[in-house]
């Protein structure tokens, strides 16, 4: 019975010193700053991996949530699969199949924008250097 109110006190509710800290970041006056820097941040690699996807015929459209891209990579005449081990292969470039988020994602892939701008420009250089050799 203690363990159990121990498990339930743990999973019910976000610790005190959680709630603290979390109070303390939210009322400093540098944390609308951070997310704003942080936003602007994001938003620049996610002008960088759509327009660099589509500029080499990988049509994405314009991520509205996460740090995704989803680009339709039928022009390469593989299957999702197929392109994501390929790329992975010949690139070292990972990406995950659009197939794994449902029967929808056919024909697509994931790529993570969450990196630096340094990494998404390698990756579409590789990206590039893959479609002119199997698109």
């Amino acid at each position: 019975d203690a363990m159990r109110k121990v498990h339930q006190f743990t999973i019910m509710s976000a610790p005190t010193m959680g709630q603290a800290a979390a109070a303390v970041a939210l009322s400093d006056p540098r944390a609308e700053e951070a997310v704003q820097s942080m936003r602007q941040s994001y938003d620049e690699r996610r002008r960088l991996i759509v327009d660099g996807l589509n500029s080499i015929g990988l049509t994405t459209f314009e991520p509205q949530g996460a740090f995704y891209a989803f680009p339709n990579v039928a022009i390469s005449g593989m299957d999702e699969d197929t392109f994501a081990w390929t790329l992975l292969d010949e690139e070292k470039v990972a990406v995950v199949p659009g197939t794994a988020f449902g029967a929808a994602g056919k024909d697509y892939v994931r790529i993570s924008y969450a990196t630096s701008t340094e990494k998404l420009e390698q990756a579409l250089e590789r990206l590039h250097s893959f479609i002119r050799r199997h698109g």
